[in-house]
């Protein structure tokens, strides 16, 4: 595992292999805050090897998934086993969330967690109703009182979704609309939940991150006056939630089916605007494979989640070519500050010293999203057909290059992400 040893004029030796970076752009390698790579359990949908295949073509060099896997990642022993595949197959630097929900959360509470990345009831509403944190005060309030970790937490009031579901399903049966389901899953159940966790999580002085932010107004709940390292209650938002909005589900359909669903054209307004004035923390991907049969069903048999992670560091410099967003901020949110967040260590920057983790960017290429090109096992994207205007040449994983345009090298791994002795 090699980390960066020197930065600035070094002089070529015959045994170096030069880079030419002429024109090019060299960042910190994207660290990507919420995946689900599917494995264990789910491995016709992706896996640990091919989802971080496509994640080290899009410039991320670490990622952190999320525990609805089968077995849901609810023990240590099941996240020792996860650990383990990840080591034989992913290119990629890695950690784990441990699931927790009503059934285990007594165990959790009362176990040392200061050394996990966080735990997370992310994913978990599909294995069971009920699971969301969120959606449960009494559960939260047991949580936050005691857990030592950062609590990262899917934000929706079930409550609220399920009459809204109750309502249409009345109405058009299993094949509602997909226009209606940023209606269902709504604003209203969006902040009211976000807005409970927050006030129990300072009431317990927990460490609370709500993931996937998807509405304008929830911004407003997050402090942006105090420098990162310092805040106890964060948040994120994915990729797709600044990319799509509800004008695009007419041409998209149920591939865009997001939980939280992409919302309105203000709330996608209003979620890049607090990525700037640092109410929001980081950006990720919510990376969430599935088959295009079980993506193609009727709206209330078809699965939630996209893939993502190939592509998040291209729609971000989009922006940057529109003149939404600086260089600077793209990495700050997207390198720096998942690094700092999860207080992972000697990664997210480049310096001398940290693990050589670089992407590089070409800001003057254009290509197509095409089924030829995608490098997910699932084999689609909601973004086929998207022109972009920049492309990642180059990817080093730990000093391996294991990416260059469009080869890979796949002799080396990624490894297990530590973090700061500090951590707590």
């Amino acid at each position: 595992m090699e980390s960066s040893k020197k930065i600035g004029q070094i002089p070529a030796r015959p045994a170096y292999k030069v880079i030419d970076g002429t024109g090019k752009h060299l960042i910190p390698g994207v660290i990507d805050g919420q995946v689900h790579f599917r494995d264990p359990g789910l491995t016709h949908k992706g896996d640990l090897y091919t989802e971080s295949k496509a994640a080290v073509a899009g410039g991320v060099t670490s990622f952190i998934d999320m525990p609805n896997t089968i077995p849901n990642i609810l023990d240590y022993a099941s996240l020792d086993q996860k650990r383990a595949i990840a080591a034989e197959k992913s290119l990629a630097n890695y950690a784990f969330f441990l699931g927790v929900n009503g059934d285990n959360v007594d165990e959790i509470a009362n176990s040392d967690t200061s050394k996990l990345i966080g735990v997370s009831d992310d994913g978990l509403y599909f294995t069971k109703k009920g699971n969301l944190l969120a959606d449960n005060p009494e559960t939260m309030e047991k949580l936050f009182s005691k857990c030592k970790s950062i609590i990262a937490i899917h934000s929706e009031k079930e409550t609220i979704i399920e009459a809204n579901e109750q309502k249409y399903v009345a109405q058009y049966g299993d094949d509602i609309p997909v226009s209606l389901h940023p209606i269902i899953r709504s604003e209203q159940a969006c902040y009211e939940a976000t807005e409970r966790a927050i006030s129990l999580a300072e009431k317990h002085g927990a460490r609370l991150h709500i993931l996937h932010l998807t509405t304008a107004a929830e911004t407003s709940l997050f402090n942006n006056t105090l420098p990162l390292s310092e805040k106890k209650i964060t948040t994120e938002v994915s990729v797709h939630h600044l990319w799509f909005s509800d004008q695009d589900y007419e041409r998209l359909g149920v591939l865009i089916k997001w939980n939280p669903a992409i919302k309105t054209e203000k709330d996608k307004n209003g979620l890049l605007a607090a990525v700037l004035d640092d109410h929001i923390d980081i950006i990720t991907t919510d990376h969430a494979p599935h088959t295009l049969e079980e993506k193609q069903r009727p709206y209330m048999q078809a699965m939630s989640g996209a893939p993502m992670v190939q592509h998040s560091l291209n729609c971000m410099l989009e922006f940057y070519k529109q003149d939404k967003i600086s260089l600077e901020k793209i990495v700050e949110k997207m390198c720096h500050n998942p690094a700092i967040l999860y207080q992972i260590n000697k990664r997210g920057f480049i310096r001398e010293g940290y693990h050589a983790d670089l992407t590089l960017v070409n800001l003057h290429h254009s290509w197509t999203v095409s089924k030829e090109n995608l490098l997910y096992k699932c084999g689609w994207s909601p973004l086929e057909g998207t022109k972009f205007s920049t492309k990642i040449t180059h990817t080093f994983v730990n000093g391996n290059l294991v990416y260059s345009e469009g080869e890979f090298d796949e002799r080396s791994r990624g490894t297990d992400l530590t973090y700061l002795e500090e951590k707590n």
